[in-house]
């Protein structure tokens, strides 16, 4: 492992865990909500892949070249953590990972498990922290996702390309990240794709939820932090026509993923980007991202293609 910061920009048990929303997805009526005993059923196999990714991150750190827990930020949980590929270049294509959790779970010292496919091509990987509720606030978690992209821009100014990938709560997050205003930041992020797996792009229907009761969200927050909204209104046409946009979701989502997903889709076309949709067979809302520590999964196979620029 690396030790301390990186380069100057200037160089080119087994408890029971806590109660979670079963795969039938975050956005549920109270009514819904009331059937979530089944979710004891699924309780072990979480565990288990849980268990899985925190020895996959182990593995991560102990096998790649790293720079952990580096500031992007002055705040204490503004960390992220790089990983590189053999042979470390500045010039690499990066591709920077938004954990889910509802904004009020998860942690990047347990989601380095796409590591090892992606750096064995070569690609450098970077896995993002940000403040999840009730600390952060969702207005904090997007300008902290926004602030570690031109962090790694301004670090590494020969990439050859920044890619974001986030699941769930973070594909959210990482759809934001089209609508970002860079120029009071000072650079343009020299971004060539996203990942959005089994996103949220439209929050008003949480506000209502349980769920919400972390996030403290009001109705107003919600469409200030909706992609789907956003881009429905926006002028905003993507600076590089050839940045792709994957939006995917699980065979096994629950409809409002699926819906979610397809509208959001809908409207990147119609706003003029780069998109494309995925449904990915025989997966649901957990799987479809675990999978990623698999370097033949299907889904590996599509962000390495887009990242490699290969057919």
């Amino acid at each position: 492992m690396l030790s301390g910061r990186p380069a100057s920009a200037t160089s080119c048990s087994i408890q029971a865990p806590k109660p979670r929303p079963s795969p039938g997805g975050p956005i549920t009526s109270e009514k819904s909500e009331r059937k979530n005993a089944k979710a004891q059923k699924i309780q072990a196999p979480i565990l288990f892949d849980l268990a899985t990714h925190r020895t996959a991150t182990k593995k991560a750190r102990a096998t790649r070249k790293s720079l952990l827990h580096v500031s992007y930020g002055d705040g204490e949980g503004e960390k992220l953590d790089i990983y590189f590929p053999e042979g470390v270049s500045e010039a690499s294509p990066f591709c920077l990972f938004f954990h889910g959790g509802y904004w009020q779970s998860g942690s990047k010292d347990t989601s380095a498990f796409m590591v090892n496919p992606l750096t064995e091509q070569g690609v450098t990987v970077v896995v993002v922290a940000y403040d999840i509720a009730p600390k952060g606030t969702l207005d904090q978690m997007v300008d902290q996702v926004t602030r570690s992209i031109v962090f790694v821009q301004k670090q590494y100014p020969c990439n050859e390309g920044i890619y974001l990938c986030g699941h769930s709560a973070g594909a959210h997050l990482a759809a934001m990240m089209l609508l970002a205003n860079w120029t009071k930041h000072g650079v343009t992020p020299n971004l060539k794709g996203f990942f959005l797996v089994s996103g949220i792009y439209d929050l008003k229907p949480i506000v209502y939820t349980s769920q919400n009761a972390p996030l403290l969200m009001t109705l107003e927050d919600a469409q200030r932090n909706s992609p789907q909204l956003l881009l429905e209104v926006a002028l905003t046409r993507p600076l590089d026509p050839a940045c792709h946009v994957l939006v995917s979701v699980g065979q096994h989502d629950s409809p409002e993923f699926h819906r979610q997903s397809k509208e959001f889709y809908q409207t990147l076309r119609q706003g003029g980007w780069n998109a494309s949709f995925e449904e990915i067979h025989d997966m649901d809302h957990f799987e479809i991202i675990w999978n990623l520590t698999q370097k033949d999964y299907v889904l590996t196979q599509m962000i390495l293609r887009t990242i490699l620029q290969e057919p």
